[in-house]
């Protein structure tokens, strides 16, 4: 994988709602305390063990993580004044929010419930802050008998609109959802105008028809600037509707989480080149605001065994983030969005493990470091990229780097100068820098033995010796003399001089003419000791 080359692909699965902890400002949200992986981490139903190796638990204060998690993990900090999906999904983007998009705690006013009566020719119900399901409860068979539409909202900036399929078709919903979108500008701009279709008869049951009509960005997100630079931008589950149908080249949406991860994994068996934006709204929509703690936790476990099947196709140039967008924590009182820090989980074939970025400063830092990973500028998109932090050295090879059995012939060829007149064991190594120059060395014998030092070794106080700091991989070949090669893996103190100069993910490329294999340094010096135990 080279982070210039043009076929690449990211994945961002955001689990929405899936907070891990309250910020230091939750209390002028009413959200002290709040928690939502804290809240379902402890029901038996919940069972998640390819996020726990991804290093969700590793995670700082979410606690119980393993010695070695497979990828690079983090919490993100919201810095826009919301706890939304809107302004959450707009900060991921890359826009920053400083004032909140407006409430309406007491019903919207009557210049507005008048107006939107006047273009749908119906008359209004409820109007106030209401959950899902009690209103289509409480005035659904009002709603049937006169045709009136259940107008309601709630402690985030929306106004959503409900009604019977068999009284108002679904298109027509969402025509009326299109009139409002358009009266609700200025300073009554809300986040999301939502439809919400039910069905059957009292108590009703609301349809998978839901529909987001969403404020417009104010201004670029990472999906514009990838458009604009030629990238297929797609967009699964309401992803699409919460940036107002900007900035992608395709979109599905999604009945479900289960179902937002088929069409996701389906996405993942194809040829494309390009960001795919993944939502997964029952998390929020049917457990969180409902308080369901065993029903957000069986519904993580499930995830959890669709994201396996996910890693195991992931291809060597791929990225996928595992993210979130506020939380809205199933075990307080309240059913709704608490203000919580996100979860960021990091994975790819060249993803640094067990790398721990602590707190970001924002959510845009996943903007940033997707639009860095392509290549393009940010543009007036926020956030600070992680990508070089996150990546080993051989992530940022040049296009003209050796690939491993060139490097492997060129440890051949070091080979042959070998200076090995007791063992008769002669070795060659290729070392690679992360620039892309290649340092060589052979092993070189002494009749005290202790003054013998290896190939590699040699390779690279070579490279070190001329300043070089950032190495992507080493080729080592070696064999008795007379034989062409053989597998030849370094031996112990030339692993402890790698882990000095390399992180756990250096490539050693092992072998022999017929076949060389990829080993990571973790893999043969698992337990290592760094400087970083100093």
């Amino acid at each position: 994988m080279r982070v210039d080359s043009m076929k690449k692909r990211v994945f961002i699965i955001v689990l929405d709602s899936f907070g891990v902890g309250e910020l230091p400002d939750a209390a002028e949200w009413n959200d002290e305390g709040s928690n939502t992986l804290g809240a379902v981490r402890g029901h038996e139903d919940f069972f998640c063990p390819t996020m726990t190796k991804l290093g969700l638990f590793n995670i700082d204060g979410v606690g119980g993580g393993i010695r070695k998690p497979m990828g690079t993990f983090a919490k993100l900090s919201e810095v826009s004044k919301g706890k939304d999906s809107t302004i959450g999904h707009w900060e991921l983007g890359g826009i920053l929010s400083p004032e909140p998009l407006p409430t309406y705690p007491e019903g919207f006013p009557p210049e507005i419930i008048e107006e939107f009566e006047r273009q749908t020719g119906r008359k209004v119900l409820a109007n106030k802050p209401y959950s899902g399901t009690d209103v289509i409860r409480d005035f659904g068979r009002e709603h049937v008998k006169t045709g009136a539409l259940i107008v309601y909202t709630s402690a985030d900036s929306v106004f959503q609109i409900a009604a019977h399929e068999d009284v108002v078709p679904v298109e027509e919903l969402y025509r009326y959802c299109e009139i409002a979108r358009k009266i609700l500008v200025g300073k009554h701009g809300v986040a999301r105008v939502i439809a919400r279709p039910f069905t059957g008869e009292w108590p009703y049951t609301r349809t998978a028809n839901r529909h987001d009509f969403s404020l417009e960005p104010p201004q670029e997100t990472v999906n514009d600037r990838l458009k604009g630079a030629g990238y297929d931008v797609i967009s699964v589950g309401k992803i699409y509707d919460l940036f107002g149908g900007r900035g992608f080249t395709e979109f599905t949406r999604t009945k479900s989480n289960v179902n937002g991860m088929e069409v996701t994994l389906e996405i993942e068996d194809r040829d494309f080149n390009g960001l795919c934006f993944t939502n997964l709204v029952d998390f929020d929509m049917t457990y969180g605001h409902r308080n369901d703690i065993a029903g957000y936790a069986k519904a993580l476990s499930v995830f959890d065994r669709q994201l396996a099947v996910f890693l195991e196709k992931m291809r060597p140039d791929d990225l996928l983030i595992v993210t979130a967008d506020h939380g809205c924590d199933p075990a307080t009182p309240s059913t709704d969005h608490s203000r919580e820090y996100v979860p960021m989980l990091l994975y790819g074939k060249h993803v640094r493990q067990g790398l721990n970025l602590h707190t970001r400063g924002c959510f845009a830092d996943v903007c940033a470091t997707v639009l860095a990973y392509f290549g393009v500028e940010k543009g007036e998109t926020a956030g600070t990229s992680f990508l070089q932090e996150a990546l080993s050295a051989a992530a940022f090879l040049p296009e003209d780097a050796p690939d491993d059995r060139t490097l492997y012939r060129l440890a051949l060829e070091a080979r042959e100068k070998a200076y090995t007149p007791y063992s008769h064991y002669r070795v060659g190594a290729a070392l690679l820098t992360a620039e892309g120059r290649v340092y060589t060395g052979c092993n070189i014998e002494n009749a005290a033995y202790t003054p013998t030092v290896c190939a590699e070794r040699t390779a690279f106080f070579k490279a070190v010796s001329e300043g070089e700091r950032r190495f992507a991989k080493i080729a080592i070949a070696g064999g008795r003399e007379g034989e062409i090669s053989s597998f030849c893996a370094p031996c112990g103190v030339c692993r402890q001089v790698m882990a000095e100069f390399c992180d756990e993910d250096f490539i050693l490329v092992l072998g022999g003419l017929d076949e060389v294999r990829e080993y990571r340094l973790s893999e043969i010096l698992p337990e290592m000791f760094t400087k970083k135990e100093l």
